[in-house]
């Protein structure tokens, strides 16, 4: 511990004056002192991303109000929270983002995955990183192109329509879009990774017809999986649109 670190105890009872609302000037500045102490950990993890020609966005720290909402939202004492730190990474699709999570895993030992891709939190997809570096958790959230773009959604109606939005909240109608929204992403990044799959076998067919028999099946399966690539793209674009009119429409 340096000179000036807080404690373990110091940081929860910090916490527990911000939850309750009876934190004074001083604790503003204990609180800044204690999200600035991620700063060499945060960097670190920056500098292995951007070795993988990444470019990740977010910020150093959670800003004050998010941490007491969070505090007062979740039974967590503040040095409990993993993601004071963190920032966001958006990959094109899920093979990416499966692929890039790979990488993550080897560059963090005893990184904690949080998959939120199977089991959404209200609806939020993504998956989330959690590495330790010099003692301190780091954040690093992995979304698809389409994730991200329904996440900055979910964000936007929260700040104009309802603050309650992204845990649940607001209209039947709005929840309901963002649900089937939700379900339409997670249906073409499947359908996205069964087409990977099956590639995996005609690239096998393939070596295998080079010994045995015609390659006109192989070539059919082929241009069946083009045609499905394509629907896939025509399916993004669809949604993609869908999503920056409704964000448009919040303007």
């Amino acid at each position: 511990m340096t000179k000036n670190a807080l404690s373990k105890t110091q940081i929860d009872r910090l916490g527990d004056r911000l939850k309750k609302g009876l934190h004074a000037e001083s604790d503003l500045r204990l609180l800044d002192d204690y999200r600035r102490s991620f700063g060499e950990a945060y960097e670190a993890v920056l500098r292995t991303i951007r070795q993988h020609g990444e470019f990740p966005t977010g910020r150093l720290s959670k800003s004050t109000n998010s941490i007491v909402e969070k505090l007062r939202r979740e039974s967590i004492r503040l040095s409990q929270m993993q993601d004071i730190a963190g920032c966001r990474v958006v990959v094109a699709n899920i093979g990416q983002q499966d692929q890039f999570i790979a990488s993550l895993k080897i560059d963090f030992i005893g990184a904690v995955i949080m998959d939120r891709r199977d089991k959404p939190s209200y609806d939020y997809r993504a998956v989330h990183v959690i590495v330790e570096i010099f003692g301190k958790p780091v954040e690093i959230q992995v979304r698809t192109s389409l994730q991200h773009l329904w996440a900055e959604l979910s964000e936007k109606s929260s700040d104009v329509l309802d603050p309650t939005i992204k845990y649940g909240g607001g209209s039947t109608e709005w929840r309901d879009f963002l649900t089937s929204s939700s379900e339409a992403i997670a249906a073409d990044e499947e359908y996205e990774k069964s087409i990977a799959e099956i590639e995996e076998i005609v690239v096998e067919l393939s070596e295998l017809t080079e010994h045995h028999g015609s390659k006109h099946d192989v070539q059919l399966i082929r241009r069946e999986q083009d045609e499905r690539r394509e629907e896939v793209a025509r399916l993004r674009n669809v949604i993609t649109d869908l999503l920056n009119k409704m964000i448009s429409s919040l303007d």
